[in-house]
């Protein structure tokens, strides 16, 4: 409608009110304002309002917040309604593998089924990883469904979904603007509907709590401890400019037997070289490798040439050690006294100030913070010392890991 107003196809916009033309103030005035310098009003019948007469933009803004006011009203109304029948059982949302939604109910699609019961037998009974049994499938021929194609994520939502045990899990995603209409995950900002046995179930509970089970262990270390899988610090921030796909790290063999780590597109090292498949798709790329050194001497170039506040850099560093010191403090029931304990903080400041200004490189600085370390032994303070960063250049030059 812009785009025709620039071109002067029209001189009036008539609309039955302002909601229908604006869902708030700010929209209402700033488009009015535009049409307005094309020469073009807007006439709005049930609000007897021209916004070429002079006073239009004072009752166009009154008007124009009571509507938003109304919406904001009926966006509340809506979302309580929603959650009632949410509680009462009715399914919101689109048909997904194994289900068909049909009137606020579940239906079971017995072609999905098959192939969600595939995917947990595989994963459970075989021990097949998600990669893996995404790479079967689609060998298999299996057409995946509300997909484009079989990837381990899907896989995972598969195995992450609780409605393949029967239960229902509803508010997953909520919107926390009325205006813009943007939908975000829900992690406890808003109240979770549940109803456990809501339908009947494409497997087990039995099973798929197992499956859950074995998620869970492979997420963790061996120590218990959370961890990223195959994430580095360059994952996700290197772009293919043929294809722009993610780089992903992938590691070589030299001669000796010593292997070491480079970085490639994902499209490369799904598909090989461009080519057409079997379906006539366009698929593969050239994109060439990259040593993870030359990328961190690259990292050193830009950051060399940054304008960076070190002081400010020091005192966000020194005012998380000293928290963890303190809390572990509390954990381990060690006391000490308050000025021996801000004489240990003071040393290590003083270390990692050198540090920073470039005077102890990466081999002095652990023995410098290990002798000022005065109430922990060396391998407990070793965990203080892995938040410290390395000197850019001494890491560039050494190749050493960032």
């Amino acid at each position: 409608m812009i785009a025709c107003a620039k071109k002067g196809e029209f001189d009036f916009i008539i609309t039955k009110e302002i909601s229908r033309f604006a869902r708030n103030t700010l929209d209402s005035i700033f488009y009015t304002r535009k049409l307005k310098e094309y020469g073009i009003g807007v006439i709005f019948l049930n609000d007897n309002i021209n916004t070429l007469d002079s006073d239009a933009e004072l009752r166009l803004a009154i008007m124009s917040s009571i509507a938003q006011e109304e919406s904001r009203r009926t966006s509340e109304r809506v979302k309580w309604g929603q959650k009632r029948r949410m509680e009462q059982g009715v399914v919101f949302g689109r048909s997904m593998l194994g289900y068909d939604v049909k009137d606020g109910k579940l239906y079971i699609n017995k072609e999905g089924a098959k192939i969600v019961r595939l995917i947990f037998h595989k994963f459970v009974e075989e021990g097949k990883g998600t990669s893996v049994i995404a790479r079967e499938l689609l060998e298999e021929g299996i057409k995946p469904m509300y997909v484009e194609e079989w990837q381990n994520t899907v896989i995972l939502r598969i195995i992450r979904n609780e409605k393949y045990c029967g239960d229902l899990v509803q508010k997953k995603t909520y919107t926390p603007d009325f205006l813009s209409h943007q939908k975000k995950y829900n992690q406890g900002q808003e109240e979770f509907v549940i109803i456990k046995n809501h339908h009947e179930p494409i497997i087990s509970r039995e099973l798929f709590e197992k499956a859950n089970y074995i998620l869970d262990e492979k997420s963790l270390s061996k120590k218990g401890r959370a961890k990223y899988s195959s994430r580095y610090p360059f994952s996700g921030k290197i772009k293919c400019g043929r294809c722009g796909a993610s780089y992903v790290a992938r590691y070589k063999t030299r001669k000796d037997g010593s292997r070491y780590r480079t970085w490639r597109c994902f499209e490369g090292v799904k598909h090989g070289r461009p080519h057409i498949d079997k379906t006539g798709n366009y698929i593969g790329c050239f994109g060439e490798s990259v040593r993870n050194e030359d990328i961190i001497y690259l990292l050193y170039l830009i950051c060399k040439n940054l304008k960076i506040d070190d002081q400010k850099r020091i005192d966000n560093l020194i005012k998380t050690i000293t928290a963890v010191i303190q809390a572990d403090l509390i954990n381990e029931n060690i006391s000490i006294e308050k000025a021996k304990q801000k004489e240990q903080i003071e040393n290590i400041k003083q270390v990692i100030e050198e540090i920073f200004r470039g005077i102890l490189y990466e081999e002095e600085y652990y023995s410098q913070i290990l002798d000022k370390a005065i109430i922990y032994d060396k391998n407990h303070i070793d965990i203080y010392l892995k938040m410290l960063p390395y000197k850019w250049s001494f890491a560039a030059e050494n190749s050493i890991e960032i």
